[in-house]
């Protein structure tokens, strides 16, 4: 069994936990790890929303399984679009951490004790639309790299802050660089964060079979819902859309967040339903929340040409 992966060191720890829960059912399968570079990563000058191709991050790995290079590949969810290609399946979704986003600094203050006129970097136009609401003072720049290589970009005073996946510092042993964690109601996550995703070939019934048993039933239904969302809104992950689901028994609560690029508004809604209709919970936030007033600035960030900020 070939199993694709990005090459980055929280990649391969990804990666690894997908392969030493399959070993756990099949001792006897010989499992090979293989590293693909993607668009993402081989694209490290531009922000990831200026290079205009869909899935950055996934594009070559979904390549590579349909070429039968491999058999089947780890995504961290929130990467993967929510259009997904004719002849792949998502037969196992697992392993979520905490999906909420997190700030570093160099000397532990908040984001409300960041100096006037502080110096942000992030990746996501997600993340920097809503913290914009919160300060408008704050300064957002483009970072590119792993979380190692951005922690080092604060520390070499690239930037005053930087803002991350908790989820990516707790799998990466790191969670000491953490100066605060966000509340999902100051910063909506994205829809997916935290969560791993196993992807193989539609015919690929073999593989299907395996991966069914190490997929997480709670976690599906979570990003299931959060995804819907999402789709429904037509953002794939190019627009700051945040959406984080919450299972508890047989109930679900879906919170959504809708922000324009500059922060001017930002429309932040929750709604609950039952884990049995997942999508539609997804679909109805979203309505609701276009009839409630986020309609215009999603028609608007369709038009925005991606610049500075980039996805997710």
């Amino acid at each position: 069994m070939r199993v694709g992966t990005r090459a980055s060191k929280l990649a391969r720890l990804q990666t690894q936990t997908v392969v030493d829960k399959l070993q756990a059912h099949f001792p006897n399968e010989k499992i090979e790890v293989v590293p693909v570079t993607t668009g993402g990563d081989k694209v490290v000058d531009r922000p990831i929303a200026e290079l205009g191709f869909r899935g950055v991050f996934v594009k070559e790995l979904e390549e590579a399984l349909l070429l039968n290079q491999v058999d089947l590949v780890v995504h961290s969810l929130k990467d993967l679009p929510t259009d997904m290609l004719p002849g792949l399946a998502l037969p196992a979704v697992l392993e979520r951490e905490d999906p909420r986003d997190i700030l570093a600094t160099r000397d532990g203050k908040t984001f409300a004790e960041l100096k006037p006129n502080a110096v942000v970097a992030t990746s996501s136009r997600r993340r920097a639309a809503q913290l914009a609401h919160l300060r408008k003072d704050i300064s957002f720049i483009d970072i590119r790299g792993n979380i190692e290589t951005r922690l080092r970009k604060l520390d070499e005073s690239y930037c005053d802050a930087t803002l991350l996946a908790y989820a990516g510092l707790l799998r990466l042993g790191l969670t000491e660089r953490i100066s605060q964690v966000f509340a999902t109601d100051e910063l909506t996550p994205a829809a997916g964060q935290g969560a791993l995703a196993v992807e193989c070939r539609s015919d690929d019934q073999s593989t299907i079979d395996k991966l069914s048993l190490i997929d997480q039933a709670m976690v599906r239904v979570e990003v299931l819902c959060e995804r819907a969302f999402l789709n429904e809104l037509g953002g794939g992950c190019s627009v700051p859309i945040g959406a984080t689901a919450k299972c508890d028994g047989q109930q679900l609560l879906l919170t959504g967040c809708i922000a324009a690029l500059d922060g001017s508004q930002v429309y932040r809604a929750s709604r609950q339903g039952t884990t049995a209709e997942p999508k539609l919970l997804g679909r109805l936030l979203a309505e609701q929340m276009m009839d409630t007033g986020a309609r215009r600035v999603i028609e608007d960030l369709r038009l925005t040409v991606p610049n500075r900020i980039s996805p997710p």
